[in-house]
């Protein structure tokens, strides 16, 4: 079946989540039927309705089935990508065992790997930074402008941490896979700050690679 588009614009460009509805995005299973009727959800979703703490219990569940702490950071980045409310509420209440899981040491790994587990980490086209190639600086409007388009008119931006991917935790030049520093950095500044994650931006200048092992990966994501 072909995906039906409406007045032109993908479901990738309505939240960062690729769901038509950010309220539906965040709060899945806790929605009301009420609300559920009036998004146009009834019948597209089991009918349970939970509360955030049963939410949370079965994120929980599911984070501590995964065997290996890398197996743990694409299940809370896929999480934050689909429901940024429970993916923070889970960090806030599970601190200590979330933190180095979502920073060092884990974040060295997943950076390592980037390129390897990037589609797995949020759903197709759905926006989490920016991705500045070297030869690509002289269309920064360009670039800058379809960020815009992505993200709701009052999400602007008000922290933006920004890598170009080298000397990143002692690990040599990373290239694009340095993006989940940046990532990284701001979920914890959210959860430590209370910042709102929608206008939190993390940035990596792609100015290409000298580390052969991605040089040689035909899987790696950046400039060679």
């Amino acid at each position: 079946m072909s995906p039906v588009m409406d007045s032109g614009t993908s479901s990738a460009r309505r939240s960062r989540s690729g769901s038509p509805d950010p309220l539906a995005s965040n709060a899945g299973t806790t929605l009301p039927y009420a609300t559920r009727s009036a998004l146009h959800l009834k019948g597209l979703v089991p009918s349970g309705v939970e509360n955030f703490v049963v939410q949370e219990q079965r994120a929980l569940e599911q984070l501590n089935l995964k065997s290996t702490s890398l197996e743990k950071y694409i299940f809370l980045s896929w999480l934050r990508s689909t429901n940024s409310h429970l993916f923070y509420r889970l960090v806030l209440h599970n601190l200590r065992e979330i933190a180095p899981i979502i920073y060092t040491p884990t974040v060295g790994q997943a950076c390592e790997e980037y390129s390897h587990i990037y589609p797995f980490l949020a759903p197709p086209n759905a926006v989490d930074g920016l991705y500045v190639p070297i030869n690509e600086v002289e269309n920064i409007e360009e670039i800058i402008q379809n960020y815009k388009e992505s993200i709701k008119e009052n999400d602007t931006p008000e922290i933006t941490v920004i890598t170009d991917g080298s000397r990143i935790l002692g690990l040599g030049d990373l290239g694009m896979n340095g993006m989940g520093i940046p990532v990284g950095k701001l979920q914890l500044y959210v959860a430590a700050a209370g910042l709102n994650p929608d206008r939190c931006l993390p940035i990596v200048l792609d100015f290409g690679t000298n580390n052969r092992k991605f040089l040689d990966d035909p899987l790696y994501l950046g400039l060679r």
